[in-house]
């Protein structure tokens, strides 16, 4: 069954679960800090309370998006297995950390490391991506682990409640450590290769499948990305949704909680289906992407839909149809980052992809920036959360605005090659 395909399971398996675990310990926060017994053992207390809480988000995502440039180049030169594993060790490490940390400052000390070992994660799948996947078959390797990005906080939602509940929030750390003690390191270590020709278990026939060039590609080689305009706007795009997924995933729980007087349960419910929202704007975006050919057209109405569930999520005049909406917004945002992966690729080389995919990273930084920003909001107008859902709101409009610019030379490309594909069947 697997003859030929051998590379879903030895690539696209670990690093769905790579991801999937890997979001819940760095998005898990969002739900323990709902957790009152966690904000009062920190001193998460006072009129700055909110913005100590967004400063936790803040300081993890520098490490995280500064980071990313450092593994960019670490997996460039060491590939993307060792440089997994030695991230996986170290943010296995900082949990344990995190379930031992007695004061604020302790506990974000462990996330500046958790952030700075969790930065190869998007190089690292970029890496192996374009190095074990057929361009044809692009979009459905990127979906492949995308759905555990979201698959993994939609379940961690309500693992972690469950586990706060039953013991204390320190409990909740020690778990998802043990998570990647026990099931990705190993699986890294045992399945995965840098290359399919390293591996002892892929035949030739499916090497040559995944060499297969492409015969749309231009003759003349592939300029550098960093001079491929298209890469910077894709970039400055990534920057918008970072700031927009960060700013609605880490304070949905706290919204739902606080702004719509949900139950806990009601909270997990809700937080964990804007998440299954996100795996299905993935599976979707991956779909049509490789049918259309058009991810900028797709990422631009992305966004638009973004600004328009943001804005219906004030104006709805039920709780329930607001925390959708908020859930739907996330969503969207998850299918622009999985375009954005996708061009990574596409604008990249095998050789250049682990930097591509650092500096695209990067753009991580701003995620922080909007959390510290919507909990500051929110404590100079009384926990009202409508000042922050507007700037998101703009942001949504600026990420909208600079795909604009990709549409006319993608639309041309796309004509171009039904020309040369009908060429073909001449």
């Amino acid at each position: 069954m697997l003859k030929g395909n051998k590379r879903w399971l030895y690539i696209a398996v670990p690093i769905f679960f790579f991801w999937f675990f890997g979001q819940i310990d760095k998005l898990g926060i969002s739900v323990i800090q709902t957790d009152p017994t966690f904000l009062a053992d920190l001193g998460l207390t006072g009129a700055d309370k909110n913005a100590k809480i967004g400063f936790i988000t803040f300081i993890f995502t520098v490490a995280y998006a500064f980071s990313n440039l450092f593994w960019g180049f670490i997996i460039d030169r060491l590939g993307a297995r060792k440089t997994a594993i030695m991230g996986l060790c170290i943010w296995t490490l900082t949990m344990i950390f995190g379930g031992l940390a007695t004061s604020y400052e302790m506990f974000l000390v462990s996330r500046v490391i958790l952030g700075f070992g969790e930065g190869m994660m998007i190089p690292v799948c970029g890496k192996f991506i374009s190095n074990w996947f057929n361009h044809r078959e692009l979009g459905r390797a990127q979906s492949s682990w995308l759905a555990g990005n979201y698959f993994g906080p939609a379940c961690g939602a309500v693992v972690l409640s469950l586990v706060i509940a039953t013991f204390h929030w320190e409990s909740a750390f020690f778990f998802l450590a043990g998570f990647n003690l026990f099931i990705v390191i190993p699986m890294f270590v045992f399945l995965t290769r840098d290359t399919p020709e390293e591996h002892p278990r892929i035949d030739q026939k499916e090497i040559a499948y995944i060499r297969t060039p492409d015969p749309n590609e231009k003759i003349k080689p592939k300029q550098n990305f960093t001079q491929d305009y298209r890469y910077w706007i894709v970039w400055f795009g990534m920057l918008m949704s970072s700031f927009l997924f960060f700013g609605i995933s880490i304070w949905l729980p706290t919204y739902l909680v606080e702004a719509k007087d949900f139950s806990r349960e009601a909270m997990t419910g809700i937080t964990s289906l804007s998440w299954l929202f996100a795996l299905g704007f993935v599976l979707a975006c991956g779909y049509l992407a490789d049918k259309t050919k058009r991810p900028s057209l797709l990422a631009t109405i992305l966004f638009s839909l973004t600004a328009i569930f943001l804005a219906s999520a004030i104006l709805a005049p039920h709780p329930v149809i607001a925390g959708i909406c908020m859930g739907l917004a996330m969503g969207t945002q998850g299918g622009v980052f999985h375009l954005s992966n996708l061009f990574i690729v596409k604008y990249s080389t095998p050789a250049t992809a682990g930097r591509a995919a650092g500096l695209m990273g990067f753009t991580n930084i701003l995620g922080g920036f909007s959390s510290y920003i919507m909990g500051w909001l929110r404590d100079l107008s009384g926990g009202d959360f409508g000042p922050s859902i507007v700037m998101l709101i703009v942001a949504a409009g600026l990420g909208f605005a600079a795909y604009l610019f990709t549409l006319k030379k993608e639309a041309t490309d796309v004509r171009s090659l039904k020309v040369n594909s009908n060429r073909v069947i001449i």
